[in-house]
């Protein structure tokens, strides 16, 4: 048997996770309960009760048996380790305490970037987890579970996957890999204040009309307004963390990367492991 992880036939790159088919059906299935969760209100007549708070704890219910089902398809179709799930759950604790270091200042919350870094190196399936399970335990941490809970935990998920979906994993490095991080990061952090917007907005009363949600309108006049309570009720926190996010990536994203990228060989992430009939004599 020869193996070819480091120290036992040369050294081996760390490489985000591919997503087979068993983990990319469970992700599609958790993201489209969350579309759902999220938009069935854009859908609603003016009678239906919209308050978030009826409907969280089924769908906390349905999140948390769909994330360990992610995790198991991941390990199913990879082959990795016990190491490798320890990992996550060290990556989710150092996140949960970063996010207390900046909440309540105007948008800085220097996890967004550590889930972007964590994301690109874990790959979309284990970096959804980790975005979930981070934020699971950063409202334990810091009081803050409510019925946004199980919002804040899916718009994360899919905030750390999209940094696995990014282009050229294994090949793509340096500074341009640092630039994509970044625009990517600032992206994101605008699309998770923009979707957990649409969390609250469509019940939070004592808007003006030209920004609050009308029940059974058309679902593109609601757009309209909802766009307007965007920009009058958290662009400035939005930026903040886009800002953020794109200076840290930028000035000590190599030295993350790298550290992540050592700690998940050292995990036995896809461990690439080969066997030669005995007696044979492997080539080269």
């Amino acid at each position: 048997m020869a193996d070819r992880r480091p120290g036992r036939g040369g050294p081996v790159s760390a490489r985000a996770i591919r997503l087979g088919p068993r983990s990319i059906a469970a992700l599609a299935l958790i993201s489209g309960i969350g579309v759902i969760a999220f938009g069935w209100p854009l859908l609603a007549d003016a009678d239906s009760g919209l308050a978030h708070s009826a409907d969280a704890p089924w769908l906390f219910a349905a999140l948390l048996p769909l994330l360990v089902a992610v995790v198991v398809a991941t390990i199913a179709d990879t082959g990795m380790d016990a190491k490798a799930v320890a990992m996550l759950g060290v990556l989710a604790a150092v996140g949960a305490a970063l996010r207390p270091l900046g909440a309540g200042t105007a948008g800085l919350e220097p996890m967004f970037f550590l889930m972007v870094l964590s994301g690109r190196v874990l790959g979309p399936g284990f970096g959804f987890v980790l975005g979930s399970v981070t934020m699971f335990a950063s409202a334990l941490l810091t009081g803050g579970v409510g019925p946004w809970m199980p919002f804040q935990m899916l718009s994360m998920g899919w905030f750390t996957m999209g940094a696995g979906l990014l282009p050229g994993p294994g090949r793509l490095r340096g500074r341009a890999e640092l630039v994509m991080l970044g625009v990517y990061g600032a992206v994101a952090a605008f699309a998770y204040g923009t979707v957990m917007n649409l969390q609250g907005w469509t019940y939070i009363g004592g808007l003006s009309s030209g920004i609050s949600f009308h029940p059974g309108d058309p679902v593109h006049e609601n757009l309209v307004r909802f766009l307007a309570y965007c920009a009058a009720t958290s662009f400035g926190w939005d930026l903040g963390r886009a800002a953020l996010t794109v200076v840290l990536t930028l000035t000590i994203g190599s030295t993350v990367l790298k550290a992540l990228r050592r700690a998940t060989r050292r995990a036995n992430f896809e461990a690439q492991v080969t066997f030669e009939a005995p007696g044979r004599v492997p080539p080269g």
